[in-house]
């Protein structure tokens, strides 16, 4: 009976799960034809059928199917094995792949980065900042970044230790010149910064004070969608701004900014690092892990 080598049964369930022999390759670091042929080869000794191919897609047969199915239980447990073994290597050393929103990802930068550079310098952390949620596991990411409400319920979070406030923020000149609201109603007749989201649609700006809940449609000639834009922008005077609490730090710190609408300033919303939990954790991502628990 013929029996494949690990490689190309690596190989097919990267492309078996990421449907795509771009990703696949991506993944496995080889070229998409390389990774074509093989799984061709793979087919004809195996005398099946594994994979349908069109010209913009390819997907498992049923055939591809079962033998996914075998596969990944059976590959996920020769990785423990292989970790079992990673304390007797000495130093920690790979890859992290992280899917972050760019404020998450100027946190991991600034907070994260430099203690784990400091403690597992062997470890590179390859962070993709995407503001769309994405599948982390299709994506072959190794852990993802998004507030702890919209995490799959299937996955392992790990909340941060910092959690996520907006605010409103202006800059000291455009306040002189033009007032400060009192009350969210007040933004109305003030210039406003619009965040575009990544689905295309403005972001409303979300207030609360004493169990009462605001959400205003604003107005303004300067729509962005990068917060650290928009802090840019209020520090020139073009507006008010809502942004989270990380973006404008800086700014309120030093001066450039001042906060308006503070009563009014939502519960803070927890950030989590979450993952896979159907699979070992690679030693890499572990230590990635200790350390968020630290920071």
């Amino acid at each position: 009976m013929f029996r494949p080598s690990l490689n190309d049964l690596t190989a097919f369930v990267a492309v078996a799960t990421h449907r795509s022999f771009r990703r696949a390759a991506d993944e496995i670091g080889t070229a998409p034809s390389t990774l074509s042929h093989a799984m061709r080869a793979l087919e004809e000794r195996m005398g099946v059928r594994l994979l349908n191919r069109t010209t913009r897609s390819v997907s498992p047969t049923e055939a591809g199917f079962q033998l996914l199915g075998r596969l990944q239980p059976a590959l996920a447990l020769l990785d423990e094995a292989l970790e079992a073994v990673a304390p007797f290597r000495g130093n920690i050393a790979g890859t992290v792949r992280v899917n972050a929103p760019r404020l998450a990802a100027g946190f991991l930068v600034r907070d994260l980065l430099p203690p784990m550079a400091e403690r597992f310098p062997d470890v590179s952390v390859d962070i993709v900042v995407e503001g769309r949620l994405v599948d982390i596991v299709s994506g072959g990411f190794d852990a993802g970044v998004r507030l702890m409400g919209s995490i799959p319920k299937d996955m392992i979070a790990l909340p941060l230790s910092r959690p996520l406030a907006f605010v409103c923020i202006a800059a000291p000149a455009y306040l002189d010149r033009f007032g400060e609201p009192r009350s969210p109603e007040e933004l109305h007749r003030h210039r406003c910064i619009g965040h575009r989201v990544p689905s295309g649609k403005l972001y409303r700006w979300e207030f609360e004070r004493a169990g009462q809940e605001l959400v205003i449609d604003t107005n303004g000639s300067v729509i962005l969608d990068d917060e650290e834009l928009m802090v840019d922008a209020a520090m020139k005077g073009l507006g008010i701004a809502y942004v989270a609490d990380w973006a404008a730090q800086t700014g309120l710190s030093d001066g450039r900014l001042r906060r308006v609408l503070a009563a009014w300033t939502p519960a803070p919303e927890a950030i989590g690092i979450y993952y896979p939990g159907h699979r070992a954790v690679p030693p890499a991502l572990r230590a990635f892990l200790d350390v968020a628990r630290e920071v």
